[in-house]
């Protein structure tokens, strides 16, 4: 009987069963293992405050190191680009649509918000893009299940804790004009109908792994065997591009990235070519580069030393007599007498 662990989640779930439904077709005896995650846990703070989408894994992979669980089933886009040693992700089954999904009840399209329309997300990925495109937006950060953060912009009446509640309530600025989510959870979930525009890749550029499941497991065990088969290859290899973009950025939920990876080119008898010289991948990625500030552009670079503490050109184009020097070369030059430096009585003459 193999176990395997989830979160408890209605996206969760639905996951872990379409898995489980996959491997009892192949006869495996298998089993539901739900529980919480700290991500699910912390709702009043953002996933960069609480340290990330690995807080949505790290216990179900603990279950799998303590012989609790045999088998994880995560969203791809949630899995750390860095596994735990003897960790591997052991399939990664056919992909749904990755693209982000715009639920805008009144406004119907992106183009068409209004100028200072509040947009709900909770991935500084989405609000980067957006903001690119629409500065005039508020970007309103929403946490919580598919099913919450939508009732955000639909004003539809949420189930928490037994009692029914709307999010309108104790928010004096109501519900939101919009919220952006995956369109594969919308989807998975059946509330594709909510969705009012499918946005472009162009416009929001999906993280690496949207759409795809991952299957997590100890390497060499049960679990690890089990699921193998359940590997899609053009989809692995798409999600694997994405994830090495993810890599080598060094990219997470305090580093906007989106990644996302196309499979082209020709196919044998025997399926998908994984050989560079018979297929390719284009990959985009977007990723937060900070800026200077109008200001900072503004602002002249003086010249650090000190015998040309009166020098306003930028360090570019040093004037003669103006050398960058050292800090401990710029407080001996400057002393009385130096005839190296631009000290009162030294070479460079009297100080102005």
């Amino acid at each position: 009987m193999l176990r395997i662990g989830t979160r408890k989640s209605a996206l969760a779930l639905w996951q872990a069963e379409r898995v489980q439904g996959w491997l009892r077709e192949r006869g495996q005896a298998c089993e539901l293992v739900p529980m919480h995650t700290e991500g699910d846990r912390i709702l009043d703070r953002s996933l960069a405050e609480i340290g990330g989408k690995g807080l949505f894994v790290k216990e179900l992979e603990q279950a799998l190191s303590e012989g609790r669980a045999d088998l994880a089933v995560h969203s791809a886009k949630d899995v750390p680009y860095a596994l735990p040693l003897g960790f591997a992700l052991s399939a990664f089954p056919q992909r749904e649509d990755p693209r982000d999904a715009l639920v805008a009840p009144l406004a119907k399209t992106f183009a068409s918000l209004p100028r200072g329309a509040r947009v709900g997300t909770s991935s500084l990925r989405r609000a980067v893009q957006l903001l690119a495109e629409r500065p005039d937006l508020t970007i309103v950060p929403v946490r919580g299940n598919v099913q919450t953060r939508l009732a955000r912009a639909t004003g539809a009446a949420v189930v928490r804790g037994g009692v029914e509640r709307r999010p309108a309530e104790g928010d004096a600025q109501g519900p939101l004009d919009a919220v952006v989510l995956a369109l594969a959870g919308l989807r998975r979930l059946g509330l594709e109908a909510q969705v009012t525009e499918v946005l472009a890749v162009e416009l929001s550029l999906p993280a690496p792994g949207q759409g795809a499941l991952a299957i997590e497991a100890i390497r060499g065990s049960a679990g690890f065997a089990a699921t193998v088969p359940l590997d899609d290859a053009p989809t692995a290899q798409c999600v694997r591009a994405e994830r090495a973009v993810l890599a080598r950025l060094a990219g997470g939920c305090t580093v906007p990235v989106g990644a996302y990876a196309v499979l082209e080119g020709a196919r044998s008898s025997e399926g998908p070519m994984a050989t560079a010289a018979s297929s390719w991948f284009a990959l985009s990625c977007a990723a937060l580069r900070r800026s200077p500030s109008r200001s900072e552009r503004a602002r002249p670079k003086r010249c650090s030393t000190r015998a040309g503490r009166h020098c306003s050109r930028r360090r570019g184009r040093k004037p003669k007599g103006c050398p960058r020097r050292s800090g401990r070369e710029a407080r001996r030059c400057a002393r009385p007498g130096d005839p190296r430096g631009g000290g009162r009585g030294g070479a460079g003459g009297p100080a102005a």
